[in-house]
């Protein structure tokens, strides 16, 4: 674990209700889920959805590098560190506190050759330094589920420049909230328009993939091949994602272009 930056003075909560282990930041706000006879899954459903950057790209050797912006409960780190073994994952977060019981109650891995845990600001972090990276995964909230610096024009502007020539950004965004057509249109100018934004999940978290090296060109038929065998290398159901997708915005000729 390395550190900068200031801590937040919010408290880190913790619950249990039906098996699943919740993670909160002083208030009701879902900010992590691990089912505990499963506690390598993806819980929620927006992370599970964040992961649909795999059907985008050829699975080979992709993606390499994973930065996470915000760790929670740590889902994502987990479920890359154990079904990506070829993927070095760098994981921003800004209270200690939350890498401690992510750590202690959900079963965040120790491996300090696969999985390096930055204590900082996000944005500072972003905005800061220049080494790139094939998949960032932006989940940032504070305890009333604001984003601050990371969502402004040049945060998602920085992101850019850290990504590889095939990188991929997913981020979080709450479409029932007001500020999500402003945060849409912060992406498509700091990406040039090239992104996709996936239809929003039932709890309201939609999530928003953007890239500015080599284009996304896949078709449907494709993302459901890559989706059947996710499912079967790593249980991983991204089927009904595809046809949430295909029915809420019809694709020219089959395909996803951006």
């Amino acid at each position: 674990m390395r550190k900068s930056g200031k801590t937040p003075r919010h408290p880190v909560d913790i619950s249990e209700e039906d098996g699943v282990r919740y993670l909160h930041f002083g208030s009701d706000w879902v900010q992590g889920a691990m089912r505990i006879a499963r506690p390598w899954s993806l819980e929620l459903a927006y992370t599970r959805e964040m992961m649909a950057g795999l059907l985008l790209r050829p699975a080979a050797n992709w993606p390499k590098t994973a930065l996470l912006v915000g760790l929670g409960a740590g889902s994502l780190a987990k479920f890359i560190h154990r079904n990506l073994p070829n993927c070095r994952i760098t994981a921003i977060e800004i209270n200690p506190q939350v890498e401690f019981i992510a750590s202690q109650y959900f079963r965040l891995p120790v491996d300090p050759q696969r999985l390096d845990v930055v204590i900082g600001c996000g944005a500072d972090y972003m905005l800061g330094g220049t080494s790139s990276f094939d998949y960032i995964l932006v989940d940032g909230f504070d305890p009333e589920a604001r984003t601050g610096p990371l969502d402004t024009l040049p945060f998602y502007q920085a992101c850019r420049a850290r990504l590889g020539q095939k990188g991929i950004l997913a981020v979080n965004l709450l479409g029932r909230d007001k500020t999500f057509a402003a945060s849409v249109e912060r992406l498509k100018q700091a990406f040039d328009g090239r992104l996709a934004v996936f239809p929003s999940c039932d709890s309201g978290n939609t999530i928003a993939f953007a890239t500015g090296g080599d284009p996304v060109d896949v078709s449907l038929d494709e993302m459901r091949a890559a989706a059947t065998q996710l499912k079967k290398d790593t249980r991983l159901d991204l089927l009904p994602t595809l046809t949430r997708l295909q029915l809420s915005n019809p694709l020219p000729e089959g395909r996803l272009c951006f």
